[in-house]
């Protein structure tokens, strides 16, 4: 009974007080998202140079 009891007093008190213990998840979350999209903007502006870039190697070892 004093399980349940210190329980219930531990969870009131993290909602009363609006625990912050999930916020962690979300700003990862977050994070992962930004990285992602800093890498998808660079690949956008770089992409064709490095197509350029891996066919002129292509080229050069096939030969003349």
């Amino acid at each position: 009974m004093l399980t349940v009891l210190l329980f219930m007093r531990n969870f009131l008190d993290d909602r009363l007080r609006g625990s912050d213990r999930g916020a962690t998840a979300v700003e990862y979350g977050l994070m992962v998202a930004l990285i992602a999209v800093a890498i998808i903007g660079m690949v956008m502006a770089v992409g064709d140079e490095l197509n350029g870039l891996f066919a002129d190697v292509v080229d050069g070892l096939n030969g003349p």
